[in-house]
């Protein structure tokens, strides 16, 4: 049963049908995009009410949120800048939520002084995707640039606290930019997270991907890694895939 609960001055409430949840939005300062939608979707369901999933860099709780029905263990959501913890919180209290979820509104550095480390069975990340260098233009509202900037957080970082956190052989999710792939990947195997599935999200035919999704499994077996086949979004005329449908609506 939804709860009542107040918003803020550019604040709406959008639904996420697939999912059968509502989340808090606000162009202002934060709105999810389909990178948060197939990220949730990436990750392998599991019905154990006793595990516990920690999702770094929050934002307003999106992926968190999207797993709502595919993960039956606890949740926690982590986010540094503080407007964007409360709408989580306040997204969590809409869906009568409150009894899996927390938010706890700290820099991914500090976790552990709220989530011990070896506990938890998944981590999710959708972090910053772009480093922060003098040249790079940065987007002047500063929650925007926080979320697509390595302003607060890098990528070792994030690699970091998800090997930290997670159980041996839990699994890591991650969602990132191609472009930074053999990175990606050697910071990855630094952190004892070695790859396990890999796939390549394309916007449409004939363009190259601008995402890619990868499952991690905590000091796991060497080798073995799954390429998948790739994920469209949306065909020549930019009509979402039926791929894609299913992931926003069904």
């Amino acid at each position: 049963m939804e709860q009542e609960v107040t918003l803020k001055a550019g604040e709406r409430i959008d639904q996420l049908s697939s999912q059968g949840v509502q989340i808090i939005q606000s162009s202002e300062v934060f709105a999810f995009s389909l990178d948060a939608v197939l990220l949730a979707a990436f990750v392998r369901p599991s019905q154990k009410r006793r595990a516990l999933l920690v999702d770094l860099c929050a934002g307003n709780g999106a992926v968190g949120l999207f797993l709502n029905r595919r993960f039956a263990g606890r949740v926690v959501e982590v986010e540094f800048q503080q407007r964007l913890a409360d709408m989580a919180d306040r997204s969590i209290q809409l869906n009568d939520l409150a009894d899996r979820y927390q938010v706890i509104n700290t820099d991914v550095k500090d976790v552990y002084q709220y989530v011990a480390k070896d506990q938890a069975d998944v981590v999710v990340c959708n972090p910053p995707y772009f480093k922060d260098q003098p040249a790079s233009q940065k987007n002047p509202n500063p929650y925007l640039a926080i979320a697509r900037h390595e302003l607060t957080i890098d990528l070792a970082t994030v690699c970091d606290r998800m090997s930290g956190l997670l159980k041996m052989n839990g699994h890591g999710y991650l969602v990132h930019r191609p472009d930074r792939l053999t990175e990606i990947l050697a910071t990855l195997a630094d952190h004892r997270l070695e790859p396990k599935r890999i796939q390549f999200v394309y916007p449409k035919p004939g363009m190259d991907a601008n995402m890619v999704l990868i499952e991690v499994i905590k000091d796991g077996k060497p080798g073995g890694s799954k390429i998948m086949p790739g994920f469209l979004v949306a065909d020549v005329s930019g009509e979402y895939t039926l791929a894609m449908k299913k992931a926003l609506y069904e």
